[in-house]
C-alpha cells in the first residue's frame, strides 16, 4: 500500500466527472488500498478516486455514523439517494482534503443513503441521518460528480473561500497536490 498524492482544488481531476468501474481488478484493488492508507495519512474522513488523481467511480470513508458508531468501506459505483431537508448550521464547518486546511459551513441534506458495491462485488448499502456520514457520503459523491463543496456554498462564502485559497498561494507556487505522509493539511 502507498500513501498517494491528494489533489488540490484547481487539479483538472476535481472538475471532471467520473467512469464507471465495469470489473474488479488487481489495479482497482490496489487503488482502494492506496486510498485506505491516504485517508488515514491524512486524517480524513471520506475520500474519493478524484482526489488521488483517478477517475474511477468510487470512494472510501471512516467516519462516525449519527450514533456515533465508526463506519468503514468502499463503496464502488455509488448511487446516492437525499432525504430530510437542507440544513445549514453556521457551527459546522465542512472541509475537504483537496481543500487543505479550510472549512466553511455548507448546505446538505440531513439524511443520505449510498447503494452500490465493494470490493467483492457484494451489494452495499450505507444510510445516515443526521451524523457526520450523511454528509460524507454526499460530499464524495459530489467529488465523483465533478463538483466540490465550495461549489455548494452561498455567494459571499464562496468568495470567502476562493479568498482563503487564494491566500494560500497554492496556484502561485504551482502547487496542484500535496503529500499526507509529509505534511498536515495546514501546512500546505
Amino acid at each position: 500500500m502507498t500513501v498517494r498524492q491528494i489533489t488540490i482544488y484547481g487539479h483538472r481531476a476535481l472538475a471532471q466527472p467520473t467512469r464507471k468501474v465495469r470489473e474488479v481488478t488487481d489495479d482497482i484493488r490496489a487503488l482502494v488500498a492506496d486510498m485506505y492508507e491516504t485517508m488515514d495519512a491524512a486524517e480524513g474522513v471520506g475520500l474519493a478516486a478524484p482526489q488521488v488523481g483517478s477517475r474511477w467511480r468510487l470512494f472510501v470513508y471512516n467516519c462516525p455514523d449519527a450514533e456515533g458508531v465508526r463506519r468503514r468501506g468502499e463503496v464502488i459505483n455509488p448511487r446516492l439517494q437525499r432525504f430530510g431537508g437542507l440544513t445549514l448550521d453556521e457551527e459546522t464547518l465542512e472541509g475537504c482534503l483537496s481543500v487543505p486546511g479550510e472549512g466553511f459551513p455548507t448546505a446538505r441534506h440531513r439524511g443520505a443513503r449510498v447503494t452500490g458495491t465493494d470490493l467483492r462485488g457484494a451489494p452495499v448499502t450505507i444510510e445516515d441521518e443526521g451524523g457526520i456520514l450523511a454528509r460524507a457520503l454526499q460530499h464524495e459523491v459530489d467529488h465523483l460528480d465533478g463538483s466540490l463543496y465550495l461549489d455548494r456554498l452561498s455567494p459571499a462564502r464562496r468568495r470567502e473561500a476562493l479568498d482563503a485559497v487564494t491566500a494560500r498561494g497554492w496556484r502561485a507556487r504551482g502547487l496542484l497536490t500535496w503529500d499526507p505522509s509529509r505534511l498536515a493539511p495546514d501546512e500546505v
